[in-house]
Parts: structure tokens; C-alpha cells; sequence
């Protein structure tokens, strides 16, 4: 005989009824998003059977983001940081900007934007430095060149904007040390020449941790895992007819580069800086690193 029992002692209509009290307004991907948002939740809750002790803290963590970023003058933002040590800022990144070329050249591989990008980083000339305030004690001078290139054609791309920001040799960004750097050092974009090449100096990266006194930390230690991110260099690079790279660039002795605690390295974006080979008063490293760029629309291998 069927029992009369329900499959589940939960309300089987209750995640239905929720998704279903969206009005008529709501846009279609807006219902798409958060009707699968809702669901996700839902099971989740279901599944782990989450205590109100547990989901009070998980309140207690969202709260604690939004002070920590107000509390910094918004210079913290460490929704951001859960984002990127849960891997979601990679995905997202994969999700929009992954494209398989359907002939030789692949578009260099993006990567996460991370907190730390600055619209008001300044042009400067071909050739220039980034460190505006001095090689820092310990800063190893790099020349940093290559061609960036059309994908489809392999030629190079006249006028491209190359964006580069990096943390300083004692691991920090401009604007997480200001009593040692002024606005916008170890930033700059530099334009491509006729032949798409761009070159500067910068500094060999410097491995940093995140932060360990706020909620980023307080994850990274419930899940017994380290704060580093390997040693790197962001760079930007854009052009009107072309599909822009976001990415970032790592030393391949670097001890974190396997275990990056933002799951953000790539095979391709793995590189070797060698003691420069023609004689350079500036520096004492280079690093060759050609950039490949697919057109505006173009979708490569489905």
C-alpha cells in the first residue's frame, strides 16, 4: 500500500512559490538570474539542513564586508576579495572572456581584474619607467616589451593601449601605501608604436598576502588555506576594433603559482624573466611577452 507520507519533510511548493512571487516587471534575464539565485540558495539551505545559529553568522559575514569596505574609505573592498578566494571572480572571467581560435594564435588567456585597477593611471612615453617614485630597496628593474598582434591576420596592432599596474617590492599598491608612494606610482598605459610594439620599465613582481585581520581571512582559515597570491603584474590591453585582455603575468620560479589563493594562473600567462641580454644601464631583468587580440565579434571555435 503507498504511503501517504511526503518525499521530503519540507515544504516541496516553497522555492516554487518564492521564484513565482517575481511580478510582471521583472525583465526576463533579472528572472532567469535570480529565479536560479533563489533555487541555489534554497537547495543549498536544504542540503547542508543550515541551523539560524548558522545562517545568523553567515549574516554576521555579509555585515561585516560592507563595514570593513566604509570603515577604509572604500579603498577595502573585501566582497571582492570573497569573490576571488572562492574562485567565483575566476569563473565569471572564464565564463565571459574564454575564446578557442579556429586558427593558429589563441587570444592570450584573461584573468581576474582583481581590487586594485585605477582608471586615472597616467599615459607615458614608450620607453618610460612606472616607478615615478624611485626603485624601492630590494625593486629589481625590469624592461618589459613585446608586439601585440591581430589573432586572425598575426599582424601587429598599431595604437593598442597597453594598461600596467603592480604592487611595489613591499608587496602594496599605491593606494595601501601612501606614507611610501605617491597616486598613481608602478601604474602607467603605454601606446603601441606603427609596428605594435610597446616596451617600458617596471619591476620584477613581488609575491603578497591578503590581508589576515578581516572576513577574507576569517574564510581562508575556516577552509585551512593560505592568503598568498603568487608574485604578479596586471596589464590591460585594449584597442576600439579589438576584444580587450584583462590579465595578469607570473614568474615562473615563484613558490605560490601553484597554489594561488585566487585560483587565477594560467598555463600561458606563466613567464620567464631572464637577466637582460643586451647592455641596459636601467635594468638588470627583461621580459618579452607578446599579446594576441581578437576582433570585436569574433567568437572562434562554439
Amino acid at each position: 500500500m503507498a504511503s501517504d507520507k511526503p518525499a521530503h519533510r519540507f515544504d516541496p511548493n516553497f522555492t516554487k512559490n518564492v521564484i513565482e512571487g517575481m511580478g510582471p516587471a521583472t525583465t526576463p534575464r533579472n528572472r532567469e538570474v535570480l529565479g536560479a539565485l533563489i533555487r541555489h540558495i534554497h537547495d543549498f539551505a536544504r542540503e547542508v539542513e543550515l541551523t539560524v545559529d548558522e545562517w545568523m553568522e553567515g549574516v554576521k559575514f555579509v555585515n561585516a564586508l560592507g563595514e570593513i569596505y566604509y570603515t577604509s574609505n572604500k579603498t577595502r573592498n573585501e566582497t571582492h576579495r570573497i569573490c576571488d578566494v572562492l574562485g567565483l571572480e575566476s569563473l565569471v572571467d572564464e565564463i565571459a572572456h574564454k575564446i578557442i581560435s579556429e586558427g593558429e594564435l589563441d587570444p592570450t588567456s584573461s584573468s581576474i581584474l582583481g581590487p586594485f585597477w585605477s582608471p586615472n593611471a597616467p599615459f607615458r612615453e614608450l620607453g618610460g619607467e612606472i616607478f615615478q617614485d624611485g626603485v624601492p630597496p630590494n625593486g629589481r628593474v625590469t624592461k618589459m616589451h613585446g608586439v601585440i598582434r591581430d589573432i586572425i591576420t598575426g599582424q601587429p596592432i598599431p595604437g593598442a593601449v597597453f594598461d600596467i599596474w603592480q604592487a611595489s617590492a613591499n608587496g602594496k599598491y599605491d593606494f595601501q601605501d601612501p606614507e611610501n608612494q605617491t597616486p598613481n606610482n608602478l601604474r602607467g598605459k603605454f601606446r603601441a608604436n606603427e609596428k605594435g610594439e610597446y616596451w617600458f620599465y617596471c619591476l620584477h613582481p613581488t609575491a603578497y598576502s591578503l590581508p589576515r585581520d578581516g572576513p577574507s581571512w576569517q574564510l581562508l582559515s575556516l577552509m585551512d588555506r593560505h592568503p598568498m597570491r603568487p608574485a604578479h603584474i596586471h596589464i590591460m590591453v585594449t584597442h576600439p576594433d579589438y576584444q580587450g585582455c584583462t590579465t595578469q603575468l607570473y614568474p615562473n620560479d615563484d613558490p605560490w603559482v601553484k597554489s594561488d589563493t585566487v585560483f587565477a594562473v594560467k598555463d600561458d600567462l606563466v613567464v620567464d624573466f631572464q637577466p637582460i641580454k643586451e647592455k641596459d644601464p636601467k635594468a638588470v631583468l627583461e621580459l618579452e611577452y607578446n599579446v594576441n587580440l581578437a576582433p570585436k565579434g569574433y567568437k572562434g571555435k562554439i
